[in-house]
């Protein structure tokens, strides 16, 4: 995944004048012909709730002139030279003068008149506001069927299962949130998983989250949209996936090692038949695989999570930090070695049958109920031991 930092040192970023409290920020590329429209509906909000606001459009490289049309109607235009919808509103959060943003599509789909809302709840101290379609309203003709039945939905259920997000709408583009509580999020991602990620990692770091009723109306322009429905729902997926260590390695890590246990020690001691289907040395081979899959996803898992508290991404874990007081790199390598000793044990024994039948061959039902646990074990010490250093290597890092 592609990420770029654009935040200048704090030394340069825009201090925030008293005399604003709110900054509307709109993503632009080419939307002269809806532009006018948000701009007048943001004003018209700012004039009848009497806001201490400024309007600015976070110019992504448009030919059509928006840039014109936005200063003559009184908004403040910011280049963004990266492309990307995260690399826009980036730039335009970064130069927001308020103490509280508003973002929103500049194609007249979100009704920048009605903002009010938002502002309210992030005055009673929530830190991130997000709009909800489902709940506000969504106009025929405004989101494509797949959007609203699949793509939607299974992205924010996938979103609340992996982070128990409260947001019912995890990709809402019109949303509100403190300067202080972007500040706090770090966000990174220069694409459409930007609203993917300010979602997750204000969850993760305990912001309080609310939500506000929002009608989508169809989208204003006549030509197609930015948005590439495979492509940018993928990328939501992807970001939610890496994101989360638990769903993608320890809980599949967990279950493939527990199943491949299970039946390796039942199998061990001879086959077995169940509801008349036999299981013999051939399923003891597939459970010993399943351990040594769950072992490496497991592991995996420890070191992406690892890595995410680490680089910032993840808020530390209570259990992780006093983790090293009980099993650190001592007991790592010793736990390996352990195991590697067990599975030379076991290969000795079945070396010590071999001898006993003249060197000759064996029935592999009988010889391998000792190979197969023997080179599992061993497999399972080695990468426990090179595991154990490679984890002690990040955490001396992070101390």
């Amino acid at each position: 995944m592609s990420v770029e930092l654009l935040s200048p040192p704090l030394a340069e970023r825009p201090r925030q004048p008293a005399g604003i409290e709110v900054t509307i920020v709109m993503p632009c590329l080419n939307e002269a012909e809806t532009l006018p429209r948000c701009i007048a509906k943001a004003q018209q909000a700012i004039r009848t709730h009497r806001l201490r606001a400024e309007i600015v459009i976070a110019d992504n490289g448009s030919s059509d002139g928006s840039q014109a049309i936005a200063e003559r109607l009184g908004a403040r235009v910011v280049a963004v030279s990266r492309k990307g919808y995260g690399s826009a509103l980036r730039g335009g959060i970064e130069a927001a003068r308020g103490r509280y943003v508003v973002m929103g599509d500049s194609d007249d789909s979100y009704d920048f008149s009605s903002i009010y809302s938002f502002i309210e709840k992030l005055r009673n101290g929530y830190d991130l506001v997000m709009g909800n379609r489902f709940q506000g309203g969504i106009m025929p003709g405004a989101m494509p069927w797949k959007h609203r039945w699949i793509g939607n939905p299974v992205l924010t259920g996938i979103g609340r299962l992996f982070f128990r997000c409260p947001a019912g709408d995890f990709h809402c583009g019109l949303r509100g949130f403190s300067k202080e509580a972007y500040e706090r999020m770090q966000l990174q991602t220069t694409g459409m998983e930007f609203a993917s990620e300010m979602v997750i990692k204000s969850t993760l770091k305990g912001l309080r989250i609310a939500e506000v009723p929002t009608r989508l109306h169809k989208d204003g322009r006549s030509r197609p949209p930015h948005l590439r429905s495979w492509r940018d729902g993928w990328r939501h997926l992807r970001f939610m996936l890496l994101f989360s260590p638990r769903w993608m390695f320890l809980l599949p890590g967990f279950v493939c090692f527990l199943i491949g246990l299970i039946v390796s020690l039942a199998l061990v001691g001879g086959p077995l038949e169940i509801a008349g289907v036999g299981f013999g040395v051939h399923t003891l081979l597939v459970a010993g695989f399943l351990c040594l899959l769950g072992h490496q996803l497991l592991v995996f898992g420890l070191f992406t999570k690892k890595y995410a508290i680490v680089e910032g991404f993840h808020p530390p874990k209570r259990l992780l930090a006093n983790l090293p007081r009980f099993v650190n790199l001592e007991f790592g390598v010793a736990a390996g070695l352990g195991l590697t000793l067990l599975g030379f044990g076991l290969l000795g024994r079945a070396a010590w049958s071999w001898h006993d039948a003249g060197l000759g061959s064996l029935d592999p039902s009988v010889s391998m109920r000792s190979v197969i646990p023997a080179v599992v074990l061993l497999t399972l010490g080695i990468q426990t031991v090179f595991a154990s250093f490679f984890l002690g290597i990040m955490s001396l890092r992070h101390k």
